[in-house]
């Protein structure tokens, strides 16, 4: 009110002056509440004064009444309020003002002639329309003020007090504000619904103009939304505004029963389906223009898209009311302006991928799929396309998006896309063939984690005869012109990969695909993109445009050098290419691959590649003498634009890298807030996008062709872009686990982990994030921080998970010989050999179990299996054994500790209590009881085997009891089905062995030394195991349990001559060897028997040295000196038991004569070494004469010195082959010349020269194998102390030969050696390596030239014999035996013709087609070989002709002069 109306007021109340109230003309004006309230406090209460007081204020308001101030005043001050409730008690207060105003309404209406209701209704809109004017505001407002809202608040209070006693029209109402409805803002129509003043549908159903109520409508909605976040005041209300709107909207409009008003609901729910309508199309029409970022536009779209979700369009509305909504706005999007034709949808999908459309786009699909399940979408999507046209880049993003983001989706559509061709082919339906095809595609340009890449598709449906194509001549035809028609549209990648991967034709129809093929090859020409240039390496399912050839080279060659770099050999892309695409290769690939540089003065991988490539005639001369020249002067000269290229590059890899790290941060924030998880894949398909765009065009992922990954942990190496890219995507996800972790426990997380593994899983990051992790776990482990630790625990968790997807891991040498899978690989990689490593370890292992555990608490066992690698879980449990001396203990019943995880997850984690605590747990007490799980005995040799003493966090003293805890204490005693070993001491020593072995050949362990002379003295660990070994050994007092794993081992291995076999077989035993040599020489020969004779059991001594040792660890028929002396040791030591100790030495000794002969022959060969320790030995166990059998052995000895002296010689004592043993290691180490001795070896007995002519056969064939072997290792050799030359060797061979010539002896039946008893067979076979008497042959027409040939003539077995030892020399030569003779004759000119394999064979058979017409009759009684030899001479001259590569003299005669022989 104003203020010349307050005296009026206080006249007409009949009481006092105005000035009373304090106010006077100076002051303030006073409301009339105010007035009221000062009237009240000068007047005593008392009966009447109630109504009296009423009939005042009547009379006051009828003569100064302005209705719309009223209405606008009644909302004022609360102390009016308050001063009334004081008046008329609280009942009555809050009907006050109302009441008044409704008593001046009615007396108004009553002189007016009009209706009360009707003067209402048109008084609160005049006032509804004040309030809106009031603000002040621009005029695209639609948002009250604050004081507005007050003002409004209380106007809507009167006008519910209106319709509640009848003075109120809703029609009259909705007519008032249908005339004013552009002068009213948005919130008070809406404060207006939802105070059921009136409601909207009454309020746009009243008036016939849908177009105005429309406009107006979608006009104000957009301002809405555009203004919701321009405030955060009034942010609320405005989301809640939108909600109730849109539930409105959706409810008027998709729902199927009448309205319960009565009014008629065709009107309501046209503008309902209107409105939605123009919203979506504006927002689609919106982001078709382009939208930039925070513009009044995208803050439209933004805000209207976030009302498509299940909370703001369910509430009260029933479930299929959304599903019909979403359903319809759904079609809305997919044939809004269906401008595009098949054509441009061929030429442009490649656009349309998840990451390239618009985020606001793909929200809103992602939001539509939330009420529909996938099933329904498909069916719904079917349904649009048969009955719709469409708009393609709506269709196809849409389909991106769904398999994107939902989990079920990638196989369905694969199936649906099945269906679609079995449809086109069915009734030959272009419409299906078409979608099918377009959908395919769109699916696999994101990636095959979600969907197999278009070549591998294609492929899949049309390259087998089970493809949709193979029913008939009309289905081929239908396909083929379907393709044809693409052509003109299609892009190179497709057209490229119809051509590599066509479809499967008969032949009959082949024309179909030559035809089709050759209209491809011609718009691959126009295109200028040639099939002949295509990379190596060049993935078909790539998105990406066809670069230059010169670039695919470069690249081609990167990855060319990355694959040899792993597999050490060349790729077979490049074999493949050198032959099948020469033109490529020549002219594109080996230009980049020989780009001129500075060279490494150690060969790099592209080096290594560059040599390999060229000792395979792969490189023209020309070319690399030219790369060579341009190299040397490559470091003279740098091109001034290096370094600005250099630069401009790094900017190029920096951009891509920003971008993906803030793909990063984006996923990293969707982790951190819960109510984002709807978002997760989108944000992953981002940071897929931005990893292809860092990496570059190359091999993308496929669900094909990728067995294995091929690492290296000896020398890790990744490029400097792929490590920033692994530290990115690693750093990433410890990152998000932490800021999981401190929202919510592992189980309540999310799949945000799954699907970022699966991303960093393709072919292409799978190999680069294992390296890194190789890096950081097995070098860099004791550096990493604590939240590193937890977030590489739980990756490996995941990955564990994965396994089944993931292909294995082969890592370069030194390396396991099978491949393992990725959990394995990755437990392989915790390391712990010191004291800081295994405390890593320890972490490690109790993050990533805590974290398995946690993350699935409610699982079954197999299920956390599938998470943990059983390797992690043993690992765990031998640290806790070494490291808490409580862990021996079994854990008690009552330990129930809860899940460590929180604590690990705490900033100062307590490691050591979180593992017991782990280890307390019943949970993974149960997990240990599965028998794949369990840490064995054998498991805790293989680990301990690994920590090294000097660096071990346990003391010596501290170890040993340790150690002698886990294997008396803990493992013995233990039931084998518990890893243990029942008990049984040699089964003990036997698995001790056997691990002992394995880890020595570096099986176990990466560190193991390469050098073979130092196992079991580097290798980590094993001095303090092996001492336990030998403790064990000694309680046992016997070997056998040792000899039976030898045996065991030695059956386990490839058998065979050949070259890789034989040094596997080496390696084995060069290590039983460093075994025996390293326990009590008891184990060798035994404790002697109670019973008489006492002679020990050297049974599996003797077996191991006849069946491998005199193969591989001997010199030439004797064995090494350390185990000649072992075994000696162990002789004496079983005497010195034994009550008749000379007996006992002579019994073993005689039965090494027939069974282990070389055992005596090594003892002459080291005689001058060993008899002095011998002979001190015997008279520290017994004061007699040395036995008789030891002192034989002096006496051969003597006799073989004493054979070379100017003295006479000493008579040759028994066996005649001891003696001759003696004299051949006698010439052997004079190294001078015979033919002085010749009287010497004519007295001497045909059995000793026959055995001495085989041992000098031994020697010539030792000499070829093995020459120089004095500039060798030790461990190494396989000949005498002293060498002898081959041309010595061959000449004390033909000096022999020519003494048994001359004494008429028959030396053949050396080359007939056979096991026979009685003769010379069974002990020359033994004392002999294999090797050796397979090379018989060689040595034997090794003295051709010596021979003398009438002699031999006359022999029966000549023939027989010569052409045996022919056949087995070529058999030799075939086998490549004769390898190691080739190569030393190649190195030695005085060998050439002599040692030259190829030209002894030439010798031999000109020697026996020479020989056999001289042959008497009888020597033809066999001629099944004659006829052998016949029918292979031809064949054997060109096979040689070919292995020599140069002409073979024709000096073979021809077989027909054969046919004149019987």
């Amino acid at each position: 009110m104003s203020d010349p109306r307050a005296p009026d007021a206080a006249s007409g109340s009949g009481s006092g002056s105005v000035s009373g109230s304090g106010s006077g003309f100076g002051g303030r004006r006073r409301t009339w509440a105010e007035l009221l309230a000062g009237r009240v406090g000068r007047q005593l209460r008392g009966p009447g004064r109630e109504r009296e007081l009423r009939e005042s204020a009547t009379r006051l308001l009828e003569r100064h009444l302005s209705l719309k101030d009223l209405l606008v005043e009644v909302g004022g001050p609360a102390c009016g309020t308050l001063c009334l409730d004081q008046l008329m008690g609280p009942e009555a207060s809050a009907d006050l003002s109302s009441s008044f105003i409704g008593s001046a309404l009615r007396d108004q209406a009553s002189k007016l002639g009009v209706p009360v209701a009707v003067l209402s209704s048109r008084t609160v809109v005049s006032s509804i329309v004040q309030i809106c004017a009031s603000s002040g505001e621009p005029s695209r407002t639609v948002l009250l003020s604050a004081e507005q809202r007050k003002k409004l608040s209380s106007l809507l209070e009167v006008a519910q007090y209106f319709s509640a006693h009848g003075m109120f029209s809703r029609l009259s109402f909705c007519r008032e504000l249908h005339e004013v409805q552009s002068s009213l803002l948005l919130e008070a129509v809406w404060h207006l619904h939802a105070q059921n003043i009136v409601s909207l549908p009454e309020l746009w159903e009243s008036h016939a103009d849908t177009r105005s109520t429309v406009a107006w409508l979608f006009r104000d909605l957009c301002l809405l939304c555009e203004q919701m976040e321009a405030s955060t005041q009034h942010a609320d209300i405005a989301r809640t505004m939108l909600s109730d709107f849109v539930q409105l909207f959706v409810l008027r409009g998709f729902q199927k029963s009448s309205d319960p008003s009565g009014v008629e609901p065709a009107h309501g729910a046209q503008v309902a389906v209107t409105v939605l309508r123009r919203m979506l199309v504006f927002a689609l029409e919106a982001l078709a223009a382009g939208l930039q970022d925070e513009s009044p536009a995208y803050r439209t779209v933004k805000n209207w898209f976030g009302v498509f979700c299940g909370h703001t369009c369910g509430g009260t509305i029933s479930a299929d009311v959304p599903k019909r909504f979403f359903s319809h706005t759904l079609t809305q999007v997919l044939t809004h302006k269906p401008v595009l034709r098949v054509s441009d949808a061929v030429q442009m999908q490649r656009e349309w991928s998840f990451a390239k459309t618009h985020p606001l786009l793909t929200s809103l699909y992602r939001r539509l799929f939330t009420v529909l399940c996938p099933e329904e979408l498909l069916g719904h999507f079917q349904e649009v396309l048969d009955t719709h046209e469409v708009n393609w880049r709506h269709v196809l993003s849409c389909v991106s998006t769904l398999v994107i983001c939902v989990p079920e989706a990638p196989q369905l559509v694969k199936d649906w896309v099945a269906r679609r061709l079995a449809r086109a082919f069915e009734s030959c339906d272009l419409d299906s063939m078409v979608t099918a095809f377009l959908v395919a595609r769109q699916a696999a340009l994101e990636g095959p984690s979600v969907f197999p890449s278009y070549p591998d598709w294609f492929q899949a449906s049309f390259g087998s005869t089970r493809g949709f194509h193979s029913g008939s001549k009309k289905t081929l035809v239908f396909l083929f012109k379907f393709l044809s028609d693409l052509v003109p549209f299609e892009a190179p990648r497709y057209l490229q990969t119809h051509i590599l991967h066509p479809p499967l034709v008969p032949s009959k129809y082949r024309s179909l695909l030559t035809d089709y093929i050759t209209l491809a090859k011609t718009r691959l020409a126009d295109l200028k993109v040639s099939m002949e240039n295509m990379g190596l390496y060049e993935d078909l399912s790539s998105a990406r445009d066809i670069i230059e050839p010169d670039s695919q080279a470069q690249q081609d060659v990167e990855k060319a050098v990355t694959v040899f770099e792993h597999t050490g050999k060349i790729p077979v892309a490049v074999m493949e290419a050198s032959i099948f695409r020469r033109p490529y290769f020549v002219s594109h690939f080996l230009p980049a691959l020989l780009t001129p540089r500075v060279l490494p003065r150690t060969p790099d991988s592209r080096a290594a590649l560059i040599e390999s490539l060229r000792r395979a005639d792969k490189i023209p001369p020309s070319l690399y003498s030219t790369y060579c020249q341009a190299c040397s002067t490559a470091g003279e000269k740098k091109p001034e634009s290096a370094a600005p290229g250099r630069t401009a590059a790094a900017g190029c890899v920096e951009e891509p890298l920003g971008l993906l790290a803030a793909a990063l941060r984006e996923f990293r924030a969707t982790v951190a807030d819960p109510t984002q998880g709807d978002v997760l894949s989108a944000h992953l398909a981002l940071v897929s996008e931005r990893l292809s765009s860092v990496l570059g065009p190359g091999e993308e992922d496929s669900s094909l062709g990728l067995s294995r990954v091929q690492l290296s942990l000896r020398a890790p190496h990744l490029e400097q872009r792929e490590q920033e890219v692994a530290d990115l995507l690693l750093t990433s996800f410890c990152q998000n686990l932490m800021a999981a972790s401190s929202l919510a426990p592992a189980d309540r997380q999310g799949p945000w982990a799954v699907r970022f593994v699966t991303t960093v899983c393709g072919r292409r990051l799978l190999p680069v994030v294992l390296t890194r992790l190789g890096q950081l776990l097995r070098h860099q482990g004791p550096s990493l921080s604590a939240s590193h630790v937890l977030g590489l625990a739980a990756l490996v968790v995941h990955l564990s998970e994965s396994r089944s997807a993931l292909p294995d891991v082969h890592v370069a040498l030194p390396a396991p010989a099978e491949s393992l899978p990725v959990p394995e690989f990755l437990s392989s990689l915790l390391p712990l050999g010191t004291a800081e490593t295994s405390l890593f370890c320890l972490k490690f292992c109790t993050a990533a179990i805590s974290y398995a555990l946690c993350k699935s608490p409610a699982v079954s066992q197999e299920t956390l299996y599938s998470c943990l690698s059983p390797a992690l879980l043993k690992k765990f449990q031998f640290i806790l054994f070494r490291l808490f001396s409580e862990a021996r203990e079994p854990p008690s019943q009552e330990d129930a500790a809860g899940h460590p995880w929180r604590l690990l997850c705490l900033p100062s984690a307590a490691w050591q209590r979180a593992a017991l605590c782990l280890w307390k747990q019943r949970t993974f007490q149960e997990l240990l009881k599965e028998k794949e799980v369990h840490l064995t005995y054998r498991d805790w040799l293989q680990l301990e085997l690994e920590i090294q003493p000097e660096l071990d966090f346990l003391s010596d003293v501290e170890r040993w009891d340790f150690q002698h805890w886990a294997i008396r204490e803990h493992f013995l005693p233990a039931p084998s089905a518990a890893g243990g070993c029942d008990g049984e001491l040699q089964t003990a020593c036997s698995v001790l062995v056997d691990v002992l072995i394995d880890f020595c050949h570096g099986l176990r362990s990466y560190n193991c030394s390469e050098n073979s002379d130092l196992v079991l003295g580097s290798c980590t660990g094993n001095r303090d195991i092996f001492s336990r070994l030998q403790e064990m050994a000694a309680d046992l007092g016997q070997g056998h349990f040792l000899f039976r794993a030898f045996r065991a081992r030695l059956q386990a291995l490839a058998g065979g001559w050949d070259v890789a076999a034989r040094l596997r077989r080496q390696r084995e035993l060069l290590v039983y060897k460093r075994i025996l040599l390293g326990l009590p020489p008891s184990v060798l020969v035994g404790s002697p028997q109670a019973r008489e004779p006492a002679a020990p059991d050297c049974t599996d001594f003797f077996q191991l040295v006849n069946s491998e040792l005199r193969n591989f660890c001997s010199h030439g028929s004797a064995l090494t000196h350390d185990i000649t002396v072992h075994f000696f040791r162990g002789l004496f030591n079983a005497c010195s038991q034994s009550r008749n100790p000379a007996l006992t030495a002579d019994l073993i000794l005689s039965a090494c004569q027939t069974e282990c002969p070389t055992v005596l022959t090594s003892a002459l060969l080291w005689w001058p070494r060993l008899e002095p320790d011998l002979r001190g030995r015997w008279r520290s166990c017994c004061q007699g004469p040395p036995p008789q059998e030891l002192q034989r052995l002096g006496e051969a000895w003597q006799f073989g010195r004493s054979c070379l002296s100017a003295d006479s010689a000493s008579p040759a004592p028994g066996p005649a082959w001891l003696s001759a043993a003696a004299l051949h290691f006698a010439i052997q180490q004079a190294g001078t010349s015979i033919k002085s001795q010749r009287e010497t070896l004519d007295c001497q007995s045909e059995e000793l020269l026959l055995v001495l002519f085989f041992f000098s056969l031994t020697g010539l064939l030792s000499s070829y194998l093995a020459p120089h072997s004095r500039h060798q290792s030790a461990g190494l050799r396989l000949c005498g102390p002293q060498a002898v030359d081959s041309l010595e060797a061959l000449d004390v061979c033909a000096e022999i030969l020519g003494c048994l010539e001359r004494r008429k002896v028959s030396w053949l039946v050396l080359f007939q050696l056979t096991e026979t008893e009685g003769s010379l067979g069974p002990v020359l076979l033994r004392l002999a390596p294999d090797p050796y008497i397979r090379l018989l042959p060689f040595a034997f027409y090794s003295l051709l030239s010596y021979f003398d040939e009438d002699a031999l003539l006359r022999e029966d077995a000549f023939l027989h014999v010569a052409v045996d030892m022919y056949l087995k020399l070529i058999c030799l030569f075939m086998a490549g035996e004769t390898t190691a003779v080739s190569a030393l004759a190649a190195r030695n000119q005085d060998l050439r013709g002599q040692g030259d394999p190829v030209g002894l064979i030439t010798k031999a058979r000109r020697f026996l087609l020479q020989s056999i017409p001289r042959c008497p009759q009888k020597s033809f009684s066999n001629m099944a070989e004659i006829q052998t030899f016949k029918e292979n001479c031809q064949k054997q001259k060109e096979l040689l002709r070919g292995l020599c590569n140069k002409p073979i003299p024709n000096i073979i005669l021809s077989c027909e002069r054969l046919k004149a022989f019987p």
